[in-house]
């Protein structure tokens, strides 16, 4: 009977879906005016993944100190959320698929040119989920 009763008591515990987390990173785009929206290559988890986005930590790095005005999204299919700096956590994705290929965007506000050879060198994301 006590284990019966210890057995209803963990039921829901082993019915919750499993948590778990994705990474992936890839090349950023070059950077040659204001005004203009570029996207970084694909940021694909690595299989099949089901669940809801719960945080995504992320990180970019540019070849060379960046000019004002820079302004940074992570996009889902359906969903863009700003980004504040070159490295943190965000929740604006969260519900999100899972499974969902993310973008990294990039953008510098108002006309104009940038120094020459600015390019985003990386971008990487942790993609937690549940």
């Amino acid at each position: 009977m006590r284990s019966l009763m210890l057995f209803s008591l963990l039921l829901p515990l082993f019915a919750q879906a499993a948590d778990g987390a994705w990474s992936a990173s890839a090349a950023g785009p070059l950077m040659a005016n204001r005004g203009s929206w570029q996207s970084s290559q694909p940021l694909t988890p690595p299989g099949q993944v089901s669940g809801a986005i719960t945080v995504v930590n992320w990180r970019y790095q540019f070849t060379q100190p960046v000019p004002s005005g820079l302004q940074v999204r992570l996009c889902a299919e359906q969903r863009c959320t700003e980004l504040d700096g070159a490295s943190g956590s965000t929740r604006g994705l969260a519900e999100v698929a899972a499974g969902e290929t993310l973008h990294m965007v990039f953008g510098f506000a108002s006309g104009g040119s940038l120094p020459p050879g600015l390019k985003v060198v990386s971008t990487a994301v942790t993609v937690n989920y549940h």
